[in-house]
């Protein structure tokens, strides 16, 4: 449940729209709601700012269906990711207002919302094309936080020219996300060049010795350049979420701690 719909369920039992029982039913399967195989955080919302995203890999198409219909009712909109070509031709025709962009892999229910939630724009950089699929991951996540993305991709150090070209447009940035394979080497570069945090997220692209993303992960953790934090293998998803909660604009609605 988002923070809108839970003030107008209360503005509607204040203003005796609604009952006290009809407002109590509502706010039941506020904590979660439990679907047997799953307990969905529909209280996500309220405590972060964002909803409880769905990892589809290793479930089922039916239980990614059944997942995202229960969250889709808090009204938010939400999303899965990982989700293959084939598992997705059974999930969008299950779930109302739902599409599959099959570059992130991702399931969208819902519209985006508009670009007015954060202090400034949030580049995502890939090194090379093979990494964009990861860089997508962390790009669609923050636009659906409310932020402005502006990606530049294929820009890695075998040709800087490449990144020095978009230089403007990075610097003009509040934070940048760089994914990249092979040896790691861009989020250091991107750190070097330019006053803005840096999330680096390294990929499994590589080839034998860079063990599935392993090279690349210990790569951007030894950076000696400062301003480089460093997220999972592939974890384009937590490199989104955590440009979003550093890109949130402070004088807009902030969700209290509880």
């Amino acid at each position: 449940m988002d923070p809108q719909r839970l003030r107008a369920l209360l503005e509607a039992a204040v203003a005796g729209r609604a009952t006290v029982e009809e407002t109590m039913r509502a706010l039941s399967e506020l904590p979660f709601r439990d679907l047997e195989f799953a307990h969905v955080d529909t209280h996500r919302h309220l405590r972060t700012g964002f909803p409880e995203v769905v990892l589809g890999e290793g479930k089922t198409p039916e239980q990614i269906v059944a997942i995202l219909n229960a969250l889709a009712q808090g009204g938010a909109t939400v999303f899965a990711t990982r989700v293959s070509a084939a598992a997705a031709q059974a999930i969008v025709p299950a779930v109302p207002r739902s599409r599959y962009l099959p570059v992130p892999r991702a399931v969208v229910v819902g519209e985006v919302p508009a670009p007015d939630r954060g202090r400034g724009v949030i580049a995502v950089v890939s090194a090379g094309t093979s990494d964009v699929p990861v860089a997508e991951e962390a790009a669609l996540t923050a636009e659906l936080a409310g932020n402005r993305v502006e990606r530049i991709y294929d820009v890695g150090v075998a040709g800087l020219h490449r990144l020095i070209a978009h230089r403007e447009t990075i610097a003009a940035a509040e934070i940048i996300i760089v994914a990249a394979g092979m040896e790691g080497a861009l989020p250091s570069v991107v750190g070097g060049l330019f006053a803005r945090p840096v999330i680096a997220v390294p990929t499994s692209v590589g080839y034998g010795a860079s063990f599935g993303g392993l090279a690349a992960l210990l790569g951007m953790l030894n950076s000696c350049v400062a301003g480089v934090a460093v997220v999972n293998i592939d974890n384009g998803f937590g490199a989104g979420r955590l440009a979003a909660m550093l890109n949130r604009d402070r004088n807009g609605e902030r969700t209290p701690t509880p």
